[in-house]
């Protein structure tokens, strides 16, 4: 039996919130596979660190600005990338921010920007790529969505998992208007990942390593082999999935 590699050559990738975490490992999976990878992050300065230490020369990595609450931003990526490398084939939505602010003292505000950068920047990106794509005839969208937007998780607060499981049903319906075209919206939801310990006290760590049933947290290298499925030609027959990563913490 042939085993699964991925090859991405020739491809160009965008992946938000690639300077550090999670979204760093996608853009080094995807570079490491052949792709052409766009990193960007609202830290320039991160996402120029991680492009250059991908590629010194410049040639297969461009580093992007891009706050994705501003759908300008999307849009100068993708003029970017069109005009270094001619299309977009793969966007990789992974730009995320939560807070774990008890329930009464959010704020409105705090509402608001929690819901632009774990939804609503799904939503614009996917509005933005996907006619590009469209237009090509080609192309993957995967959005990376959390535990906490179907069950809740279990140090996420209430805003973070509503804009989540908002990101989860965008995926589902960007894919359903996609579908036949040549382009698919998938989704994966991590549980709890080892690159947010740093946020957490010994005793959450340790609370939370006793919920998960194999008994320890995810890692980013998981995560980002998921997504490289999803965003592969092997991948083309998932249409409006959601792949739960989480240990058995959450069975459906």
């Amino acid at each position: 039996m042939a085993h699964l590699q991925f090859d991405f050559t020739g491809q160009s990738v965008l992946v938000t919130g690639a300077g550090r975490g999670v979204g760093e490992e996608i853009a080094r999976l995807f570079h490491a596979a052949g792709a052409r990878v766009g990193v960007s992050d609202v830290d320039a300065g991160a996402a120029q660190a991680v492009a250059t230490s991908l590629d010194p020369g410049a040639r297969s990595c461009m580093p992007l600005a891009l706050d994705v609450r501003r759908k300008e931003d999307f849009e100068r990526a993708r003029d970017q990338l069109v005009a270094a490398w001619g299309r977009v084939d793969i966007v990789i939505n992974n730009a995320g921010y939560a807070k774990r602010t008890p329930v009464q003292d959010i704020s409105v505000a705090e509402f608001d920007d929690i819901v632009a950068i774990n939804m609503r920047s799904v939503f614009l990106s996917c509005q933005v790529f996907s006619e590009h794509m469209k237009a090509n005839g080609y192309g993957r969208i995967v959005n990376v969505t959390s535990l906490a937007g179907q069950n809740g998780g279990t140090v996420a607060s209430a805003h973070y998992a509503a804009a989540k499981a908002g990101a989860t049903m965008l995926s589902k319906y960007f894919a359903q208007q996609l579908a036949g075209t040549g382009v698919t919206v998938n989704a994966i939801s991590p549980g709890p990942i080892s690159t947010a310990k740093g946020r957490l006290s010994d005793e959450q760590i340790a609370r939370i390593e006793k919920l998960v049933p194999i008994g320890r947290f995810g890692e980013a290298s998981e995560i980002a082999a998921a997504v490289a499925l999803l965003a592969s030609d092997q991948g083309g027959f998932f249409v409006g999935a959601t792949l739960d990563l989480n240990g058995g913490l959450f069975m459906r």
